[in-house]
């Protein structure tokens, strides 16, 4: 064992001594930033990205206060199989780190053997005996010296690696909450929409029969009626696409919470909905892009492409391995632990690239032009980040004066229906009028319900786009 002895002490020896890593040492490189923002908040305080997963995004969703998204929302974390496969992806990254870190220490084996062996008598120097048998006990051990940070550079490497997997992660987690939030809402005014479509199926029915009284006593004309019959139709058969639409919404829904599509089922809504529509606070710091995933696996893919230009450099030198191997050796296994049957070896090894026919240097160059388009990737999705912010931030506003504007457009339009009804009660007009006003009505009613939920849908988007919430405040996050 004297030889695990010398390597053991070669091994301490050597591991307080090592140079500096080749290769470039980290930095964040500068990103786009925005003197402020349009339509609220202050971009002033945006500062280079940074990784900002132990900050918390939180079950953002309970801030439109409704028990059933946040159901929804429940039962997709626990079983969404995009999400799973993402959580899987991040316990390969956080493996091949542990794999990488491994080459820091001495690999040591044991390879327990017995061979039986027929030697050639009629050879020169042959034994004396033609049969053998040998038993062995060995342990060998090897390690690479990591003068030139080569190891380190890996280890970083893959530590980076495994951070950005885990920011992709929470990129599929937040995407995920996001699309079920989109698919509820979207489903819920589609419910709302079904609502008025049946209240102007009913009306339509009402109304084809008083005309067709009155085509009876002579004050309607069959053309009246036909034009009647007409509406009630129309309005039928868009209530038929309007269900069609909900049960694809429904299905996609089911997908999204990792439940079989025919066996999901979600209530219609009829009543309009409750759920409370968030306020965006003033002064949006810009910081918060800092937590969107996909600035973070940005920036730490950059990081690890830093390091594998110091891997790729680390190939132009000297590399020093010791290996070493220590047992017993005997022909006679009732011997095989005794001193005599002892061996050892021990032995460095230097590896010096004297001529690669230009491979190093070329896979240097591939690194730093993997490095500089990891640079454009990061500072493109700083960019996307600020656009998407902008983007909600201006439909906030927008979708707020239009949906205002809505109201007052449906207001108008039930007085001019009932006028019209009236008018056409007393004869002073045709049915022409009544229809185009019962349109008019349907058709402005409908659209004010979609623009509720694309206020709601909007303010999911700015969620989002800031990483989930309004606030910053760090927490532990929590193994997964």
């Amino acid at each position: 064992m004297k030889s695990f002895l010398i390597l053991f002490s070669l091994v301490t020896a050597t591991a307080g001594f090592a140079l500096p890593s080749v290769g470039p040492d980290y930095q964040r490189p500068d990103a786009p930033a925005a003197a402020a923002w349009r339509d609220g908040g202050d971009a002033s305080a945006w500062k280079t990205g940074a990784p900002a997963d132990a900050f918390a995004r939180g079950e953002w969703w309970k801030l439109f206060a409704d028990a059933t998204l946040d159901d929804l929302e429940a039962r997709a974390l626990a079983a969404n199989q995009d999400l799973r496969a993402a959580a899987a992806r991040v316990d390969e990254a956080r493996a091949a780190a542990g794999l990488a870190r491994s080459a820091y220490w001495p690999q040591v084996e044991a390879n327990l053997s017995v061979s039986r062996d027929q030697y050639s008598l009629t050879t020169p120097n042959s034994l004396p005996n033609s049969l053998a048998t040998t038993y062995r006990a060995p342990l060998a051990a090897s390690w690479e010296l990591d003068l030139f940070g080569r190891i380190r550079r890996l280890n970083e490497s893959a530590r980076a690696q495994a951070e950005a997997s885990a920011a992709a992660f929470e990129s599929v987690r937040l995407s995920l909450t996001a699309e079920v939030a989109v698919s509820y809402f979207s489903l819920r005014a589609l419910d709302q929409e079904a609502a008025l479509i049946a209240d102007g199926v009913e009306l339509r029915q009402h109304a084809l029969d008083l005309v067709a009284s009155r085509r009876k006593s002579g004050a309607a004309t069959d053309f009246d009626v036909a034009r009647a019959e007409t509406e009630l139709a129309l309005t039928q058969a868009d209530a038929a696409v309007t269900a069609n639409h909900r049960a694809a919404l429904q299905n996609a829904l089911a997908v999204l919470v990792g439940e079989p599509a025919a066996s999901f089922q979600l209530a219609a809504v009829n009543a309009q909905s409750t759920t409370v529509l968030p306020a965006v606070p003033a002064g949006l710091p810009s910081e918060l892009l800092e937590r969107r995933p996909d600035v973070a696996a940005a920036e730490r893919a950059l990081a690890a492409a830093n390091a594998r230009i110091g891997v790729a450099k680390a190939a132009f030198f000297p590399a020093i391995s010791l290996t070493g191997g220590a047992g017993y050796a005997s022909g006679d296994i009732d011997l095989l632990f005794k001193a005599d049957s002892r061996t050892w070896s021990i032995g460095p090894s230097l590896y010096l690239p004297i001529f690669q026919g230009g491979r190093n240097r070329a896979n240097l160059e591939r690194s730093r032009a993997a490095y500089d388009e990891s640079v454009a990737t990061f500072r493109q999705s700083v960019l996307v980040a600020f656009r998407e912010v902008q983007d909600a931030l201006t439909g906030t506003r927008l979708l707020a004066e239009q949906s205002a504007a809505q109201d007052r457009a449906v207001e108008a339009a039930r007085r001019a229906g009932a006028l019209a009804q009236k008018r056409y009660d007393a004869g002073f007009v045709n049915y022409f009028e009544v229809i185009d006003a019962q349109r008019t009505v349907l058709s402005a009613e409908r659209t004010a319900a979609q623009l509720g939920a694309q206020r709601l849908n909007n303010s999911v988007t700015l969620i989002k786009a800031l990483g989930g919430g309004w606030t910053a405040a760090p927490v532990t996050v929590a193994a997964r």
